[in-house]
C-alpha cells in the first residue's frame, strides 16, 4: 500500500503540534496506520548586525535568530484520509508538504 509522507516546517512549534494532532485525529477516524510525528533537527538562522549605524564607537553587535522547527508524519494513503488531510486549515507561517511514496 502507498504511504503519504507529510513534512511540516514552521517557526512556532505549538502550531506544528496542533496540526500533528489533527493529522492523528484523521488517522483515528479513518482507521489508517500512522507513524510519527518525528521531530527533525531544528534549523537555526542567525543574523549578526552592528548596533551603531555609522560604524563609529565601540563594535557592539546584535544577534537576531529565527528557529525553523520540523516534523515528519507517515500515513497510509487511503483516499478518504488524504481528502480530509487536504482540508486541514494551515496557518500562514507553517509549510506543509505531502508526498506519495511506494
Amino acid at each position: 500500500m502507498q504511504q503519504a509522507r507529510v513534512r511540516l516546517a514552521g517557526v512556532d512549534p505549538d502550531d506544528l503540534d496542533d496540526i500533528c494532532g489533527e493529522v492523528q485525529e484523521i488517522a483515528d477516524k479513518t482507521g489508517v496506520k500512522v507513524s510519527g510525528p518525528v521531530p527533525l533537527p531544528t534549523k537555526t538562522l542567525e543574523v549578526p548586525s552592528r548596533k551603531s549605524p555609522d560604524g563609529e564607537g565601540t563594535a557592539t553587535w546584535e544577534h537576531w535568530e529565527m528557529r525553523v522547527h520540523k516534523r515528519l508524519i507517515d500515513i497510509d494513503a487511503d483516499e478518504r484520509a488524504l481528502r480530509q488531510l487536504m482540508r486541514i486549515q494551515v496557518p500562514n507561517d507553517v509549510n506543509i508538504e505531502i508526498v506519495l511514496e511506494d
